[in-house]
């Protein structure tokens, strides 16, 4: 079939990456302005659009997609992954079948803008991919088929994104596939369990120590890699990048340091102690460090009876 695909991020290559393998043709390529680069440096392009560049697809990059952007393609299909658009009723109308999403949840559970980072944050031991007819809902139309994945206990929005994407890659171009071929059964979504997955803000990262130590490492994983979950001691603003939960609380008040040693980070909850084992300081190159580099070059600030506060 001929498809226009629309996407952005690394998520969104994958399964681009995926379609170019595959016996369908990319007419063409829709993806977000570049983002202004840093320091007042040009424009970054985003992954997609690196990889459409590469392999010489013509790219299109509307502030807002409209159906006459798209109409002269005729396209069978125009696929849409982390495009990070709304599409109005005549885009999705506009392709001869229509318009087919890939979304990281096993839905309806999660529709929305950030359903890998509400997954880990609720503690769900499952999530997956859903290829989906889009319709003029949120996340709402009739859905072909799911691919499930296990969330483990270790794993962080990076690192569940990188199944999620390897997972829907292969149920893209199987959707496809069936689609081209006249199979494809698309199902209406239950009306039960459904929950939304609201757009993640900054402020969410911020690790409040009054909460319990379960609840702490999964704001970790969430915000891993992007915002980050932080929290200040003494002047600093850190950025803790990994973390385990022990269940038995310290003598110390919420946010105050029981000890270091190389095993980690011992800071307590309001329930149970949080172990931290990797974070990143906002001083030199902002490096990573592990609880053996704090104690050979940052004893003094992290030792017990210090104190982490969210802000």
């Amino acid at each position: 079939m001929n498809i226009l695909f629309a996407g952005t991020p690394w998520f969104a290559r994958a399964h681009l990456e995926s379609l170019l393998g595959s016996a369908h043709r990319v007419l063409a390529v829709i993806t977000q302005p570049d983002k202004p680069g840093k320091r007042g440096k040009a424009p970054v392009p985003g992954p997609v659009k690196t990889l459409a560049t590469e392999r010489g697809i013509e790219v299109l990059q509307p502030r807002r997609l409209k159906a006459d952007d798209i109409a002269a393609y005729s396209a069978d299909v125009l696929v849409v992954v982390a495009f990070g658009q709304i599409l109005k009723p005549d885009v999705l109308r506009s392709p001869r079948l229509g318009c087919v999403n890939v979304h990281a949840s096993l839905l309806p559970r999660w529709r929305g803008a950030a359903p890998i980072q509400r997954a880990i944050l609720a503690g769900d031991e499952m999530t997956g991919v859903c290829t989906m007819q889009m319709d003029e809902g949120l996340d709402t139309g009739d859905v072909f088929d799911c691919a499930a994945v296990t969330i483990d206990a270790d794993d962080s929005t990076g690192s569940l994104t990188r199944k999620l994407a390897a997972s829907g890659a292969v149920l893209l171009v199987e959707t496809l596939d069936a689609l081209a071929s006249g199979k494809a059964v698309a199902t209406p979504q239950s009306t039960e369990g459904v929950t939304y997955a609201h757009k993640v803000e900054k402020h969410e990262a911020a690790l409040d120590f009054q909460g319990t130590a379960i609840e702490l490492v999964r704001r970790v994983r969430a915000f891993n890699p992007d915002p980050g979950a932080f929290a200040f001691a003494r002047d600093l603003r850190v950025r803790i990048l990994e973390a385990s939960a022990e269940e038995e609380s310290g003598a110390g008040a919420p946010g105050e340091i029981l000890s270091l040693d190389r095993t980690g980070l011992r800071i307590a909850c309001g329930r149970g102690t949080l172990v931290v084992t990797r974070l990143q300081l906002p001083v030199g190159k902002g490096s990573v460090l592990s609880p053996a580099d704090l104690m050979n070059a940052r004893r003094p600030e992290f030792r017990p009876n210090e104190r982490f506060n969210a802000q």
